[in-house]
């Protein structure tokens, strides 16, 4: 049986009368890849901080690496890896002189110290540029020496804070491939993103929604969340095809949503929409659910709007934030 690196009960935090992270309970196994996703300001980062031992819980409870939250925020900090999405780097300084710092609050010294600075170059791909100040470095190289940093002391938990927030697709997938690394080391990875896209990369996902959380599981399971069929239709007139299906004449379509500049419609399972009149014209494609998707559907679930035999297609700020990142993404 898996060992549990992070274990949480009810889980709040609450700054005056807003609660920004409200009764969280979740388990992650060590090495474990643990995605952490939602829309911007849904309560990712303050989960992390309190992980972190950063941020003191208001109330519930939790174990990181078998230390309580609550009493032993201190040794957890000290004990674990936190990248923020502002990467930590002093930017007038120069490359080796960030990792030389960090080295120092992490306590090496001597041969121990050289070896994990150089380690860190090789792994940021940063040799020979030592002697560049921060400042200067694109977006993905100072991701990754921000990683290098926040894992100089080998860390056993790394918590990454929307580490891949404002570097292009590129940086992205270099830097996830990165984490598959660490996992495949024995390091246990939680990750905050408002991508779902990289849900794909990771062993579990949870979905937070205005500091709840409304789902736990691993990805292919979440996707079976979904009932009936998806459907992928991209047409020329997509904004009137939307108002009438949001009128009703389809009769089987269950919800209807912009995904970029597609239309994405939830169909009942038994039915077939690809020759209905209304889509003439229109280029029709049953198409397997993304996170996206499931995030969508969860959302309006947890929204109380009705499922199944009514009709969902809302457009409320959920929608909105998903629509963004889709768009941004394709």
């Amino acid at each position: 049986m898996s060992k549990i690196a992070v274990e949480t009960r009810e889980l709040t935090k609450k700054f005056g009368d807003f609660t920004a992270v409200d009764h969280i309970t979740m388990s992650i196994e060590e090495g474990a890849v643990y995605g952490f996703l939602g829309p911007n300001g849904s309560g990712k980062s303050t989960t992390i901080r309190m992980l972190c031992g950063l941020l003191a819980p208001t109330s519930g409870a939790g174990l990181v690496l078998g230390m309580d939250l609550a009493r032993e925020g201190r040794k957890i900090k000290n004990q674990v890896g936190y990248m923020s999405q502002k990467f930590s780097l002093y930017p007038e300084m120069t490359v080796l002189e960030n990792l030389e710092l960090y080295s120092g609050l992490y306590g090496l010294r001597g041969v121990q110290k050289e070896q994990r600075i150089e380690q860190m170059l090789v792994l940021a791909g940063l040799q020979g540029r030592e002697d560049e100040q921060t400042r200067l470095l694109s977006g993905g190289w100072r991701q990754r020496l921000a990683l290098g940093c926040a894992i100089l002391h080998r860390p056993r938990i790394l918590f990454l804070d929307e580490p891949t927030s404002g570097v292009d697709p590129r940086a992205r997938r270099l830097f996830w491939d990165i984490i598959y690394d660490l996992a495949a080391d024995g390091t246990t990875v939680m990750v905050t993103t408002h991508f779902m896209d990289e849900a794909e990369h990771c062993d579990r996902v949870a979905f937070i929604y205005f500091g709840a959380l409304i789902a736990d599981d691993t990805p292919a399971k979440l996707k079976k969340l979904i009932p009936g069929k998806l459907f992928e239709v991209e047409s020329e007139n997509g904004f009137e095809l939307l108002g009438r299906l949001q009128r009703g004449e389809a009769g089987s379509i269950i919800d209807s949503y912009f995904f970029g500049k597609k239309l994405h419609l939830l169909v009942e399972k038994e039915s077939s929409i690809e020759n209905e009149e209304i889509f003439r014209g229109a280029v029709v494609n049953e198409i397997a659910p993304s996170m996206e998707d499931v995030f969508t559907y969860l959302v309006k679930k947890e929204s109380g709007k009705e499922l199944g035999g009514g009709r969902i297609s809302g457009t409320g700020e959920a929608r909105l934030n998903i629509n963004a990142v889709a768009s941004k993404e394709g």
